[in-house]
């Protein structure tokens, strides 16, 4: 397993990136309930809406490749693809 990298933008979520031999992991802590976000994959990129009291707020993550699965549990966002 190789740690790519770790990014934390200020209040911003803590992004870390896992490369394996099979495939790679983006795993972003957002701190929000579960229901609130809205994660939609296209190509190498990752569209994150969280709903929040002042409206919705859109991020993009640039993947390492396409995403095979994209879930968020207990406020963590996780991405997993294949090589």
């Amino acid at each position: 397993m190789n740690h790519i990298q770790t990014r934390s933008t200020g209040d911003g979520a803590l992004l870390r990136r896992y490369e394996y031999d099979d495939g790679w992991i983006v795993a972003a802590d957002l701190g929000v309930d579960d229901e609130t976000v809205t994660v939609d994959t296209v190509g190498d990129t990752a569209i994150v809406v969280v709903e929040g009291p002042d409206g919705p707020v859109e991020s993009e993550l640039e993947l390492p490749g396409a995403a095979a699965d994209a879930v968020v549990n207990n406020g963590v966002l996780t991405v997993e693809g294949e090589r």
